[in-house]
């Protein structure tokens, strides 16, 4: 299967799938659909630490890689979350070097880090040294979502150990006066798209975004490589709205430009 780190080494543009529902079923036919990674999604969405667990197994037995964003930057839960199986963690708000720093080090074991060691649910899946294996194949991700963060992409990219980043467009939108979500064609969210990804490539960052599938050639082109294409509820709620209306004889309805 390979890391996500593996794969971006190769230039590949990785996409995945958000899991808002605490289930590992849902979460294991998420990962069946081909998609590289699936986010468990604890900040967002309604799952809890004992959800995630299960989920993370679930996503792993459909043979994708697992990852997580946590609620906050806090180390705690950070740690909690790559000891129940992640492979990356995406880490809300970090809006300064002190943020990236703070994200980075609770995802790390010393000399590099302090997160404590005590993955009891990965032991039994990895062989060898688990903190070696842990320095090779975790990534701490954090989010770029505000204007500040934008205005300050350098300073936040400069920090070392940042392999990849990712944009949260709703709360971006929010900062710059637009509604929640995808903004294209209005200059100021363009421009701070085009921003954060030329910020990427001047530090060596792989960008990320939250986007959809109709999105996704878009932000491609825009020259993002880690990518979510679609949501469970999303996904739901297109699908049945197209049953229905196909059963009503009906035009199908416009759907979400979005995940959520």
């Amino acid at each position: 299967m390979g890391t996500l780190s593996d794969k971006w080494a190769d230039d590949q543009i990785v996409l995945g799938g958000w899991a808002s529902v605490p289930d590992p079923l849902v979460a294991e036919t998420i990962a069946r659909t081909g998609f590289d990674f699936v986010c468990v999604d604890t900040q967002h969405g309604w799952v809890d630490y004992s959800d995630s667990v299960p989920m993370l197994q679930g996503i792993l037995y459909g043979g994708s890689t697992p990852i997580v964003r946590v609620p906050w930057n806090e180390p705690g839960i950070i740690g909690k979350s790559l000891d129940a199986g992640a492979e990356a963690v995406i880490v809300p708000m970090v809006n300064s070097i002190d943020d990236a720093v703070a994200a980075l080090t609770a995802g790390r074991y010393a000399p590099d880090g302090s997160r404590s060691f005590g993955p009891t649910a990965q032991r039994p899946r990895i062989a060898g040294d688990l903190v070696s294996w842990a320095r090779q194949s975790t990534t701490v991700i954090p989010m770029i979502e505000t204007v500040d963060a934008v205005e300050k992409i350098d300073e936040i990219l400069g920090v070392g150990g940042i392999e990849a980043i990712y944009v949260g467009p709703a709360d971006l939108s929010v900062t710059l006066g637009l509604p929640a979500g995808n903004n294209d064609g209005d200059a100021a969210f363009d421009d701070a798209l085009a921003e954060i990804v030329a910020g990427c490539r001047r530090n060596g960052v792989v960008p990320g975004i939250h986007a959809s599938g109709a999105l996704t050639a878009r932000r491609v082109e825009q020259g993002f490589r880690l990518i979510t294409v679609s949501g469970d509820i999303v996904a739901l709620r297109r699908s049945m709205s197209e049953e229905l209306a196909e059963a009503k004889g009906a035009a199908a309805p416009e759907s979400a430009d979005g995940p959520y």
